[in-house]
C-alpha cells in the first residue's frame, strides 16, 4: 500500500478525533524512542576495566579522546531528543537525562493541543547519533527509529481504537 492511501486510511479512521490521534501517536513513538535509546555505560564498553576507577581507564580510547571525563555519567544521548512542530530542531542540548523522564516530558509538553495537521520533527542532533542508529551499541544493536517506524501502525492502531 502506497504511503499517500496509508495517509488516507488513518485520516478516515482517526475522524473528528484527529487530535487525540495524532498526540497519542506522537506520544507513543516519544516513549519507545526513549525506551530503545541507549545510555553510556563504561561496564558495557569494549575494553574498559569496570573493576577499577574512571581515572584508572586512562589508556581507554574514548579517555585519550576526550569522550569520558572523570565524573562521566550516561544519559547525554536521551536528553538531546528534541521535538519540533513544523520546523527541524537543531543544535545540542547540554546536560544528562539517565531516566530520559525529563526529556520524554519536555517531547510531549512540546505536543500541541490541537496536534492535527502539522509536521512533527523528532530529532537527536548528537554527532554519535547516526551511528548508534546503525547499531554501534550493544544496548540498541539494531538501532532504535528504525524499530520504531515498524511500529507505527501499531500505535495508529491502538490510537484510533481508543477513541472509538
Amino acid at each position: 500500500m502506497s504511503f499517500a492511501l496509508d495517509i488516507q486510511k488513518f485520516a478516515k479512521k482517526a475522524g473528528e478525533n484527529v487530535d487525540k490521534v495524532v498526540k497519542d501517536v506522537m506520544q507513543a513513538i516519544n516513549n519507545d524512542v526513549m525506551e530503545r535509546s541507549p545510555v553510556g555505560d563504561p561496564a558495557k564498553w569494549e575494553g574498559w576495566d569496570a573493576s577499577v576507577s574512571v581515572r584508572a581507564n586512562e589508556d581507554h580510547w574514548l579517555r585519550r579522546a576526550g569522550f569520558v571525563g572523570e565524573e562521566y555519567e550516561g544519559g547525554h544521548f536521551r536528553a538531546n531528543w528534541q521535538l519540533g512542530v513544523d520546523v527541524i530542531p537543531d543544535g545540542e542540548i547540554d546536560g544528562i537525562d539517565p531516566s530520559g523522564n525529563v526529556t520524554l516530558a519536555k517531547l510531549n509538553a512540546a505536543i500541541p493541543s490541537k496536534a492535527g495537521g502539522h509536521v512533527y520533527f523528532l530529532t537527536n542532533n548528537l554527532p554519535y547519533a547516526i551511528p548508534l542508529e546503525e547499531g554501534h551499541s550493544k544496548q540498541a544493536p539494531l538501532g532504535i527509529l528504525g524499530l520504531v517506524a515498524v511500529k507505527f501502525q501499531d500505535f495508529i492502531d491502538q490510537a484510533t481504537g481508543e477513541v472509538k
